[in-house]
């Protein structure tokens, strides 16, 4: 099994990169969160690698962390999940994001990744509980507002809202605002 590549990027274009390896080109499939992360084209690169061998292919899945590769790994055991919504679910969230989300079992950040509906978000959710550790503290602000911006959605709905109009309009706050503050912006942005 191939478990890391080190080479030379030869191509990129998501979600797919080439890493030349002593003359063999490997073609891997990268989340979104590492392909922003890659070098240049013509630079080395080294990738965590999970492979899967099926009947009419070997796939390469490339990952920049240890803790994309693993969460990559434990997303593909849920029902239903395959190599590419596993993919998606790393590209629209951060590992710590993902965490934060099956900790507080909120469905609707799930949603929001493209090819996730309503039942598999509940289905991840409840595979996934207690075995991708504790969301990353480290991660900054973008984890100490998700809660407020959840509860200033949560607001909105409760006040007859749908959670498509709550969702769109929690976009634009900034990053920091307490509940309250959310709140009072959100409505009067609704109300233009």
């Amino acid at each position: 099994m191939i478990g890391r590549l080190v080479g030379q990027l030869y191509e990129k274009s998501p979600p797919r990169i080439g890493i030349d390896v002593q003359g063999i080109g490997y073609e891997v499939d990268v989340p979104m969160s590492t392909f922003c992360n890659l070098p240049q084209v013509g630079d080395t690169v080294t990738l965590l690698i999970h492979m899967v061998v099926r009947e009419d292919a070997q796939l390469l899945y490339g990952f920049a962390t240890a803790e994309e590769r693993n969460t990559f790994r434990e997303l593909i055991k849920v029902t239903g999940i395959g190599a590419k919504i596993a993919l998606a679910v790393l590209s629209g969230l951060s590992v710590s994001e993902l965490a934060l989300a099956i900790q507080t079992q909120q469905a609707d950040l799930l949603v929001r990744v493209p090819g996730i509906g309503k039942k598999t978000a509940q289905r991840l959710l409840l595979e996934l509980k207690g075995k991708l550790g504790q969301p990353d503290e480290t991660t900054g602000i973008v984890n100490a507002t998700l809660p407020a911006q959840l509860e200033v959605q949560a607001a909105l709905m409760a006040l007859g809202y749908s959670e498509k109009e709550s969702a769109k309009a929690i976009k634009h706050l900034p990053e920091g605002i307490d509940v309250t503050e959310g709140i009072r912006q959100v409505l009067k942005q609704m109300n233009r």
